[in-house]
């Protein structure tokens, strides 16, 4: 019975931060996913990423990854261009504008997730994304 326990608290908790998060984004006229791939392509620092890494790299793999792209493309916070070497492949880049969202939001995020993390101590967000990360690798 604990397994279940465990197994829904995880879930209800991961909605909960879901939830928060998407609320926090609203104004900025991004959905979670969206915000997702932002941050996802700034880390690539300038590089390419194709449809098929980004998904790989997404929180929510379920997501229809070039619906999303295509969303951020018409909001000018991304770009597309065919692969030079392999003109089946697709590359994306973050934009300026991507960019510069991406500064404004940073802020607001941080405070998000403080408030969120807020109960726990140091040591108790080290023992959970280490109890996380082995949940993670099944």
């Amino acid at each position: 019975m604990i397994n279940k326990d465990v197994v829904v608290q995880v879930m209800k908790g991961g909605n909960v931060f879901a939830e928060h998060i998407g609320n926090t984004l609203q104004p900025f006229g991004l959905s979670l996913q969206q915000f997702n791939v932002l941050r996802i392509l700034r880390g690539r620092n300038g590089a390419a990423a194709s449809l098929e890494s980004i998904t790989d790299d997404m929180i929510h793999r379920m997501s229809n990854t070039s619906r999303i792209v295509d969303k951020l493309l018409e909001k000018g916070c991304v770009e597309r261009t065919v692969c030079p070497e392999n003109r089946r492949k697709v590359n994306i880049f973050i934009t300026q504008k991507g960019m510069k969202l991406l500064m404004k939001i940073d802020a607001v995020i941080d405070h998000t997730e403080k408030a969120l993390t807020s109960p726990l101590s140091q040591h108790e967000m080290e023992q959970l994304l280490l109890i996380l990360s082995k949940l993670k690798s099944k």
